[in-house]
C-alpha cells in the first residue's frame, strides 16, 4: 500500500536540517559535486545479462566509471548498498548500509568494496533513498547526486516517489538518476516519478547509460532563449527569465535576457540534470514548461514574446503629483500592473483595459498594444476644486453628470471644513445636508463646472 502522505510527514521534521544542502542555488556555481552510488544487491542481481550476471556487469562498469571520476576535480563519491546482508527469506526491509562514506580520494576504496558485494535479499528502494539523505555532508554550495542502479521495483511497501519528491523539494538532492537493468515498460513507469530513468538491458546499454549519467552529473550545458516578436525574429530582450525545476518547483536560475555584441540572444549555462519550467517576466509573463537540455549540446528555446509600450500623458501643465493607472488584460478583473503616468512600460502585444486613478476614475477599454510602438492615452489637464463648508457637521458627496445621470465620484471627509481636489474637467454636483437635520427635505444640491487649468470654489452653507 502506498503511503505517500505518511512519508511526507516523517520527512518534514528533519528535512529542514538539510536546507543548506541546496547546492544548485541560482547563479552560484557549485564548488563540489558529490555522487552517491546506490547499488541494488538483491538476489535477482544474479540473473543473466549477455554472457555474465547483472551484478558482475554492474561491478565491472561501475569500477570503470569510478576510474573516470577519479580524474575530475572537485568530485567526491560514496557507496550505499541494499539487499546484501540478509537472506531473501528474512525479507529485511531495513537492509541498507552506507558502505563507503564521502571523503576525498576514496575512489579505490569504493571500487574495492564494490567487488566484495554479494547479492542476497530484497529490494527496498524507498527506505534506501530516505537513508541516503543522511549520507551527504551538510555543506552549502554542493551538487548532491544519487545514481540508483537496480533491477527491481519496491518490495517493502515504501513509496520511492514520495521520498524522492520530498528530498528534491527541500533541496537535499538533485533529481536522482535511475539505471534500470533488465527493465520492462511497467518497470520504467514505476520510476518515472522518482528520477531520470535510463534503460540498461545489455552490457553496452549499461555502459552507455553510465556515461550519460556521469556527464549530466558533472557538466552544465549551454542554451539561448529566443524571445520572438510578431515577425518570429528574436529581437525582444532586457527582461528577467526564471528557470524552475519542473519536478520540485524550486527556482534554479535567474538570467536577465541580453542581446550580445553579435546581435544574438546571449548564451546561458543550465544544469542538464533538470527538466525546466521557464517564466519570462514580461507583462503578462510568458511560460514554457517541460524544457529538456542535452549535455554537450547547445539548446535553443523559443517563446513568443512580442511587445509594445503603453503610456498615459496629461495635456498641458498638470497638478497631479503621482498619477497612476491600472492595466488589466481585456475583459479580465485581474490587475497586471499599476503604472505611473508619464512613464513607458512594455506589455505583450494584445488588447488591454486601462483604469486611470484620477477623480473621477477614467476607463479605457480595448486598448491595443502593437509591436515596437507606443500606445499613448491622452488625458485632459485637470482643474482644481476648492470646497469650504460653514456647517458644523455634514454629509456631502460629489457626483459627475454623465448623460443626465449622476455618477458618484467621492465622499468629502466630514472631519475637514476645507477640501482641495484635483479633478477632471466636466459637469458635477455636490449633494449635502447638515448632520443634525431631521428631514430629508433639508438636502441641498450645488451644481458646478470644472475647467482644465482653472480653480473652482464652492461654499457649503
Amino acid at each position: 500500500m502506498k503511503v505517500k502522505s505518511i512519508f511526507k510527514t516523517i520527512l518534514l521534521s528533519w528535512l529542514l536540517l538539510f536546507a543548506a544542502l541546496a547546492g544548485y542555488a541560482q547563479k552560484t556555481k557549485p564548488s563540489k559535486t558529490r555522487i552517491l552510488f546506490l547499488l541494488d544487491a538483491s538476489g535477482s542481481m544474479y540473473a543473466k545479462m549477455d554472457n555474465d550476471s547483472r551484478i558482475n556487469v554492474a561491478k565491472r562498469l561501475l569500477s570503470k566509471s569510478i576510474d573516470s571520476l577519479s580524474k575530475e576535480k572537485n568530485v567526491e563519491i560514496a557507496l550505499r548498498v541494499y539487499g546484501h546482508t540478509s537472506p531473501p527469506n528474512q525479507r529485511n526491509c531495513k537492509d541498507t548500509r552506507l558502505e563507503v562514506p564521502f571523503k576525498a580520494n576514496n575512489f579505490d576504496e569504493v571500487k574495492k568494496r564494490i567487488q566484495s558485494i554479494t547479492p542476497k535479499g530484497t529490494t527496498l528502494i524507498a527506505h534506501s533513498l530516505l537513508q541516503s539523505a543522511y549520507d551527504f555532508p551538510k555543506e552549502p554550495n554542493t551538487r548532491n547526486v544519487i545514481v540508483l542502479i537496480t533491477d527491481g521495483i519496491e518490495e517493502c511497501q515504501g513509496d520511492p516517489c514520495a521520498v524522492s519528491e520530498a528530498l528534491q523539494s527541500q533541496g537535499v538532492i538533485l533529481k536522482p538518476f535511475i539505471i534500470g537493468i533488465g527493465s520492462t515498460v511497467e518497470f520504467r513507469k514505476a520510476f518515472d516519478c522518482v528520477g531520470r530513468y535510463y534503460d540498461a538491458n545489455t552490457e553496452q546499454g549499461f555502459d552507455d547509460a553510465l556515461k550519460i549519467v556521469i556527464s549530466q552529473a558533472l557538466n552544465n550545458t549551454t542554451a539561448q532563449v529566443n524571445l520572438l516578436d510578431v515577425f518570429s525574429k528574436p529581437t525582444e530582450t532586457n527582461v528577467n527569465m526564471s528557470f524552475y525545476d519542473m519536478n520540485s518547483g524550486l527556482l534554479m536560475y535567474n538570467y536577465m535576457h541580453t542581446i550580445n555584441e553579435r546581435g544574438n540572444p546571449d548564451t546561458v549555462q543550465l544544469d542538464p540534470v533538470f527538466r525546466y519550467r521557464l517564466v519570462v517576466h514580461t507583462i503578462p509573463p510568458v511560460i514554457k514548461e517541460n524544457i529538456d537540455v542535452t549535455p554537450g549540446k547547445h539548446t535553443i528555446i523559443g517563446l513568443d514574446a512580442p511587445q509594445g509600450e503603453l503610456a498615459v500623458k496629461v495635456e498641458g501643465l498638470t497638478n497631479y503629483a503621482n498619477l497612476e493607472f491600472i492595466v488589466r488584460k481585456q475583459n479580465s478583473p485581474q490587475t497586471l500592473h499599476v503604472q505611473q503616468a508619464a512613464t513607458k512600460e512594455k506589455y505583450l502585444v494584445g488588447k488591454y483595459d486601462v483604469e486611470v486613478l484620477c477623480l473621477p476614475r477614467m476607463f479605457f477599454r480595448d486598448v491595443s498594444i502593437d509591436q515596437c510602438s507606443t500606445t499613448t492615452i491622452q488625458l485632459p489637464q485637470p482643474g482644481k476644486l476648492i470646497v469650504n463648508c460653514q456647517l458644523q457637521d455634514y454629509y456631502a458627496d460629489i457626483y459627475q453628470m454623465v448623460r443626465n445621470e449622476l455618477v458618484w465620484v467621492c465622499k468629502l471627509p466630514v472631519e475637514k471644513r476645507s477640501h482641495i481636489l484635483i479633478i477632471q474637467p466636466g459637469d458635477y454636483k455636490i449633494i449635502y445636508r447638515s448632520k443634525g437635520a431631521s428631514r430629508a427635505s433639508n438636502t441641498f444640491e450645488r451644481p458646478f463646472k470644472v475647467t482644465s487649468g482653472q480653480a473652482t470654489n464652492i461654499l457649503l452653507n
